[in-house]
């Protein structure tokens, strides 16, 4: 544990975390909804950076997952009056089959890069298509949950937007806790050499199959439980809200930016981007351009992809490392002549 703290962006997510935690003590509730969205985007991140990133599986159909998980907790809650807690792990286990099924299919017959990522997306417009189309759900008209009554935050899930920014931070710590342990023990082994070279791997002895399998799975559970707080958050929920491609892609941009298979790169990611989104957002309702946030996100990845390739963490960790390495090789240089 103290070298998950120490190592790869530890002691950045720990400043993060507590610096977060003291936030609502300082600032308002439109700076709160705003940093709420930067752990939900920081969520999704960590977990797509766990397939992408650490095993080199490229999915663009991770709404899929989001929507499971937002319509499993507001069937359970709004139709059946379940608990939500209950709702949150209906919705993780449907998307941690659905998951298993898609990665097995995918992986059992060799269906890799380029091809793996159009069955994600094939799978995510299917569920969605039958989510428009299935009147159980809502339909296209959505599905909407009612107001919370006066039960304790913690049994409903529900509260004002500290409630739900407190939520999202702690849902945040625990996947950044949860990848780094996963990426300290075998299987993180395991999968970086099975993104190194798969083939290798598996003539060392490797279950790639099963490994691979396993590294969708644990994603898709972890993106559908920010899915479900997701819906706790709106209260409305549509197919295509949920399940688009458009929000697959929104998800993507933050770990790319702040840095693939890097632990601390999709918070930097999700840092940078959501701000600059609503900034975008608030420049083009102003101007009448519709479209102006996709097009900042476009142009933003581009530059990352041409001057920093590695992403925004990594180019900010080095920079830091070469700034402590002069400090550290001064404050030895005594102690050396000493000796």
């Amino acid at each position: 544990m103290k070298n998950l703290i120490l190592k790869d962006g530890g002691i950045a997510a720990l400043v993060f975390f507590v610096l977060l935690a003291l936030l609502p003590a300082v600032t308002g509730d439109a700076l709160i909804s705003i940093a709420t969205l930067v752990l939900m985007f920081a969520v999704y991140g960590i977990a797509w950076n766990l397939m992408m990133g650490y095993v080199g599986q490229l999915s663009l159909g991770h709404g899929l997952y989001i929507g499971l998980g937002a319509y499993a907790v507001a069937l359970a809650t709004g139709t059946h009056g379940l608990s939500p807690w209950l709702g949150i792990l209906i919705g993780a286990a449907i998307s941690a089959v659905v998951a298993a099924v898609i990665a097995f299919i995918g992986f059992r017959f060799s269906v890799r890069g380029i091809y793996f990522t159009l069955l994600t997306i094939a799978c995510a417009e299917m569920m969605r298509i039958s989510f428009d189309n299935w009147s159980y759900v809502g339909g296209t008209g959505g599905y909407f949950l009612k107001a919370a009554g006066d039960t304790h935050p913690l049994l409903s899930l529900r509260g004002d937007s500290t409630f739900f920014y407190f939520a999202f931070l702690i849902l945040t710590a625990i996947t950044f806790l949860c990848s780094a342990a996963l990426m300290k023990s075998k299987f993180g082994y395991f999968w970086r050499a099975i993104r190194e070279d798969e083939d290798a791997a598996r003539a060392l002895g490797v279950p790639t199959l099963q490994l691979k399998i396993l590294a969708v799975v644990i994603s898709a559970i972890m993106t559908s439980i920010g899915g479900s707080f997701y819906a706790l958050l709106s209260g409305s929920l549509f197919p295509d809200t949920m399940m688009g491609m458009r929000f697959s892609i929104e998800i993507v941009i933050a770990p790319i930016i702040g840095g693939l298979g890097t632990l601390f790169g999709p918070i930097v990611g999700a840092l940078f981007v959501v701000p600059l989104g609503e900034f975008s957002n608030h420049v083009a309702q102003s101007t009448g351009i519709y479209g102006l946030n996709l097009l900042i996100h476009g142009a933003l990845l581009l530059v990352v992809v041409c001057f920093m390739p590695e992403g925004l963490w990594p180019a900010i960790a080095k920079r830091f490392g070469r700034l402590r390495a002069p400090a550290a090789a001064k404050a030895s240089t005594p102690a050396t002549e000493g000796q």
